[in-house]
C-alpha cells in the first residue's frame, strides 16, 4: 500500500514532486485558523493504516511547529502505521551552543519535541557545524540530503565562466567542493588586519578574474549580511555583478531586497523554502532519502 503525502500550507510544490517520485498519493489536509488564532485540522483523505508523510519546511518555526504536531498526532490517532516528516529546512539548528550564561540550547529541546511526535525525519543540509549528525539530538531515524551536487549542476548549466568566491577561510571547504564539482576555479577573500577596526578585504589575484562571473554560495541566506558584504568587496574589485546562491531562502525581513540593492546579479536558491528565487529543485534527492528511511 502506497504512502500518503500531506503537504502543510506552502509546501505543495515539493509534496507533489515527492509523491510522484515515490508513487505515493497526495492527501488532502484542511488547515485553517479560528478567529482567536487557534488552528483547525481535518484529514479529508482517509489514512486507513497507511504510512503518512508530512511535508513542512520549518522556517519561521514558532508558527509552524504546532501545526506539525497536531497533524502528526491526529494521523497516529486515526491509525497511521507510521508518520514521517519531510522538513526541507530544519529550524533551530544554529542554536546549538550556550554562547552566553543562561542561554537555552534550543536545538536540543526542539529535537526532543519533534522526535516525540514523528517516526522519522528527512531534511536538507541542516546546520551541523558543531554536530556530526542529527542523531546526536534526534531520537528517531533521520536522513540528510546534500544539495551541493545540484548547486554545482546548476552552475555548470547556467554560467559559462564562473568563479566561486568564499567570504572567509571558514567557507573554503564548502566552496572548494562546489567549485570542484562544477569544474570551476574558486578563491577565498583575503583579510588583512591593520588595526582593531581597520581590516582590508581583497580578492586574490583579482586581475585574473575580470572575464569571469563571480558566484557566491552559502547554505542559509537569512539576514544576508555576509553575502551583502561579499558583494560589496567583489564589486569594489571591479568584477561583474555576482550570482548569489543559497540552499535555504530564509530571507529575514528585507534581506532579499537589500541583497539586490547591494549589487547582486541573479539570486538563486533551492526550493527548500518557497520563494521567487527558487531555481534548483531538490525533490528528487528528498525522494531518495525518504526511500532510505522508510522503504516504500
Amino acid at each position: 500500500m502506497s504512502a500518503i503525502v500531506y503537504p502543510l500550507p506552502g509546501n505543495e510544490v515539493v509534496a507533489h514532486s515527492l509523491a510522484a517520485e515515490i508513487d505515493g498519493e497526495i492527501g488532502k489536509l484542511v488547515v485553517r485558523r479560528f478567529p482567536d488564532g487557534e488552528s483547525y485540522f481535518r484529514y479529508e483523505t482517509p489514512i486507513d493504516g497507511r504510512e503518512v508523510i508530512l511535508v513542512a519546511s520549518l522556517d519561521r518555526p514558532d508558527e509552524k511547529v504546532l501545526p506539525v504536531i497536531f497533524a502528526a498526532g491526529t494521523a497516529k490517532e486515526l491509525g497511521a502505521s507510521k508518520v514521517g516528516l519531510v522538513a526541507p529546512y530544519l529550524a533551530y539548528m544554529r542554536q546549538d551552543k550556550r554562547f552566553n550564561p543562561g542561554e537555552a540550547v534550543s536545538s536540543i529541546y526542539f529535537a526532543k519535541v519533534l522526535s516525540s511526535w514523528i517516526d522519522w525525519l528527512v531534511t536538507v543540509d541542516p546546520h551541523l557545524h558543531r554536530r556530526s549528525s542529527l542523531d546526536e539530538i534526534y531520537s528517531v531515524p533521520s536522513a540528510t540530503v546534500h544539495a551541493a551536487p545540484l548547486v554545482s549542476e546548476w552552475i555548470r548549466g547556467a554560467i559559462s565562466a564562473p568563479l566561486l568566491i568564499g567570504p572567509d577561510s571558514e567557507s573554503e571547504q564548502w566552496v572548494a567542493a562546489v567549485a570542484a564539482d562544477a569544474g570551476a576555479p574558486f578563491v577565498v577573500l583575503e583579510k588583512t588586519r591593520r588595526g582593531d577596526r581597520d581590516v582590508e578585504v581583497t580578492v586574490p589575484e583579482v586581475d585574473k578574474w575580470h572575464d569571469r562571473t563571480p558566484v557566491l554560495v552559502d547554505d542559509i541566506i537569512s539576514t544576508a549580511r555576509t553575502m551583502i558584504e561579499t558583494v560589496g568587496h567583489v564589486r569594489a574589485a571591479g568584477l561583474h555583478a555576482p550570482v548569489c546562491i543559497g540552499i535555504h531562502a530564509v530571507f529575514a525581513d528585507n534581506a532579499y531586497a537589500e541583497l539586490k540593492q547591494a549589487g547582486a546579479g541573479e539570486i538563486v536558491t533551492c526550493n527548500t523554502i518557497g520563494h521567487d528565487s527558487n531555481r534548483i529543485d531538490i525533490s528528487g534527492l528528498i525522494a531518495s532519502a525518504v526511500r532510505r528511511v522508510l522503504p516504500i
